[in-house]
């Protein structure tokens, strides 16, 4: 689904890599047993490995590693049983080593694969390039006094995964695709939050615009963007932008760009670094890591359903359409609440109330899916109903907003207010021949060729009937009583 830019000398074509930084979900430091909990006073959660005292030397979380690895199985990946942790020298106020241990020749995930789904309802194969584990940078903070700056380490040291993609995704749409599919996987997982307002997911966006056809052009990285709102905003004005220039004459620097979310810009942050910039060396503090095919294995085994595997037997076992499925499957609570609506009752009727009436009640509400007061047991007893006639679909969704108000069983909200539907091929005859009597010129048009008017008789009836009436057997005895 490739984005196009309408340029004044032709069609271009935008070019998306993404660099995803996924912090690791862990009790503990990537190299420190502090704490990487969010939320903490500054410089509360901070050993003094995090802090680079002298002679303090890092030791491996054993935990992060196995996320990593999970991950990368999750992401279809190759996991590399022998990486190697590296220094990657730069400096920062943030940063107190005044390096940062990364991994860079020898990455512990290599190449995999993501399938992200597009608007259009297809969907598309994006190449992973590696996922490698390195540690966080502090935080600056610039608001706290007129004329100094204030470090907060707290962050400095939590365990982080770079997940590097190939230069795949062609427009914004794609790339809004590739972020939620990779947050929903992160989270199957459990290896990170996806918590982008929180910073413990983050992308850098690296974007460049060619002809259709031609070489790839020289990409801008805009760093640091924390939602994928700003995602999709960035991507179309940093295309413009570099078509604009393309197309009077300049060139493309290749260099680190900010989003600027209050102005809706990309601004020039500085000169894009290569890697011998960083001037990387193995850690001579840390041996290479080298692990056992039978620790993958293990692992491997532990890994729970993920998206893609859940929506392709949705749509197989349930019947379900793509959309349904891919709704249905963002988050795992979400899907399992699907599941147990879904047990023994209509699939698709599922699916439609959880969808449409549930998720929609929900978000009215502002409420999450666990704070809802419908159960997932409450809302297929629902759906029963609905089922074996005894309410109609109409008197369903009363009933339902009942249930959402009191947390009652349908069941019991439809014999408190004798809501079932009646059935008496007799009782409703009497009903359908009463509004045939009162209505003699609707009833001799209606017989005269206004086909419409059949609608209003059903509506007479079901009036009378106050709702209660089988939908089926009023228009199977009206078209029977009308001819």
């Amino acid at each position: 689904m490739a984005a196009i830019i309408k340029g004044e000398t032709g069609d271009w074509e935008i070019v998306i890599g993404m660099e995803v930084h996924a912090q690791v979900i862990a009790q503990s430091k990537l190299f420190s047993g502090a704490s990487c909990t969010f939320g903490g006073a500054p410089n509360d959660h901070v050993s003094l490995v995090d802090a680079a005292m002298p002679g303090m030397l890092p030791v491996l979380n054993e935990y992060c590693v196995e996320q990593a690895v999970r991950t990368g199985l999750g992401l279809n990946s190759a996991i590399n049983l022998y990486s190697v942790f590296e220094r990657k020298n730069y400096f920062y106020p943030d940063l107190p080593q005044g390096y940062q241990i990364s991994q860079f020749l020898h990455p512990i995930v290599g190449k995999g694969m993501i399938e992200i789904d597009l608007p259009n309802g297809e969907t598309k194969q994006i190449g992973v390039t590696r996922l490698h584990l390195e540690q966080d940078a502090g935080k600056s903070i610039h608001d706290q006094h007129p004329t100094k700056s204030y470090v907060d380490l707290n962050r400095s040291g939590c365990a982080l995964m770079e997940i590097v993609s190939e230069p795949d995704l062609r427009g914004p749409d794609e790339a809004c695709a590739y972020l939620t599919k990779l947050r929903m996987i992160l989270r199957y997982l459990g290896t990170c939050d996806g918590n982008l307002e929180e910073g413990s997911m983050r992308a850098d966006v690296n974007v460049s615009v060619r002809k259709f056809g031609a070489p790839l052009g020289t990409r801008c990285e805009i760093k640091n963007v924390n939602s994928i709102k700003s995602v999709q905003m960035a991507i179309d004005y940093e295309a413009a932008r570099q078509v604009e220039i393309l197309e009077s004459g300049g060139s493309i620097k290749q260099e680190t760009r900010l989003w600027d979310n209050a102005k809706g810009e990309t601004r020039s942050m500085r000169s894009k670094e290569e890697a011998h910039d960083y001037r990387y060396f193995p850690d001579p503090d840390l041996l290479p890591l080298v692990i056992e095919q039978s620790f993958v294995d293990a692992i491997k085994a532990t890994l729970p359903e993920l998206p893609d595997q859940k929506k392709h037997r949705f749509m197989t076992d349930y019947g379900l359409s793509m959309y349904d499925a891919s709704v249905l499957i963002m988050e795992r609570a979400r899907a399992d609440y699907f599941e147990t609506v879904a047990k023994g009752h209509d699939s698709k009727l599922a699916a439609n109330w959880v969808i449409n009436e549930l998720l929609g009640a929900l978000n009215k509400d502002g409420k999450t899916l666990a704070e809802s007061p419908v159960t997932a047991h409450q809302l297929g007893g629902l759906i029963a109903l609905i089922s074996d006639s005894t309410i109609s679909g109409k008197i369903a969704k009363d009933v339902f907003a009942d249930m959402m108000a009191t947390g009652k069983d349908a069941a019991v909200i439809v014999d408190e207010k004798g809501l079932k539907q009646v059935t008496d091929t007799g009782a409703i005859e009497k009903i359908v021949d009463e509004v045939i009597a009162e209505n003699p010129d609707n009833v001799a048009a209606y017989k005269g060729g206004k086909d419409k008017l059949f609608g209003f008789f059903v509506g007479q009836v079901m009036k009378k009937s106050a709702g209660k009436a089988n939908p089926d057997m009023v228009n199977d005895l009206l078209k029977a009583k009308l001819v």
